[in-house]
């Protein structure tokens, strides 16, 4: 590897050295900062799968050097944690600097989901895959505005359609799971006993196969709700 270094001479040498850069610079580079450093732009929570690929390493000694790393952050009080959600890693700032970070982001402006929104949320992630009526029925009042701005927020998706009905059922995505820090639905705190369960609504969701339209305007009284 060090005589890829070494002072080129000719365009021969040149092209020599280039080659053989490409091929083990990666895996020649220090492990924890070339963590930080492509952790530093994902745009998502990246897999120890895909980290041991792109920088050549076993995944066990991508998944040490994380766990190494956000023992250090931890250690050393940074303003920023390294979590693992959603089926991989990325960074996050720490929760006692969220003040400063909102303020900053937000600069006085209202961004978070209202009430409405999250109890929606919340049923969806409970009931999940769930159609928007039995949604409804959950909550009481019609939720199409609410699952218009939670898909358009991509915190839920489309999961395919109920075989007695025809209606497209909802789901959480791997964006929420990002979004609460966790690593899986299975952390989710112990609430379902709370909700109806769904042969108690099935008499109150009398829907057809045709949805709604996503990107329709809010009509609705809870649309007024919405941001």
């Amino acid at each position: 590897m060090a005589e890829s270094h070494e002072t080129y001479e000719g365009e021969g040498a040149s092209a020599g050295a280039s080659g053989a850069s490409g091929a083990s610079g990666v895996c020649g580079l220090a492990l924890g900062p070339a963590l930080e450093a492509v952790l530093m732009v994902v745009d998502e929570p990246a897999t120890e799968e895909h980290l041991a690929k792109v920088l050549e390493r076993p995944r066990r000694e991508i998944a040490a050097a994380l766990g190494e790393l956000a023992r250090e952050y931890d250690a050393q009080g940074r303003g920023f944690e390294l979590r693992q959600v959603a089926g991989g890693w990325r960074f996050f700032t720490r929760p006692a600097y969220a003040d400063a970070v909102e303020a900053f982001v937000l600069d006085g402006q209202q961004a978070r989901l209202t009430q409405a929104a999250l109890e929606t949320l919340a049923v969806v992630a409970y009931r999940q895959p769930v159609s928007r009526s039995k949604v409804s029925a959950v909550r009481g009042v019609n939720c199409d505005g609410v699952m218009r701005t939670l898909l358009q927020r991509g915190l839920v998706e489309e999961a395919g359609t109920e075989p007695e009905t025809g209606a497209i059922l909802y789901r959480t995505t791997n964006y929420f799971l990002e979004r609460m820090g966790l690593r899986g639905l299975d952390e989710l705190p112990e609430l379902a006993p709370f909700l109806p369960e769904a042969e108690a609504i099935e008499g109150d969701t009398q829907e057809g196969v045709p949805s709604f339209d996503p990107d329709a305007p809010d009509t609705e009284a809870d649309d007024k709700t919405e941001l």
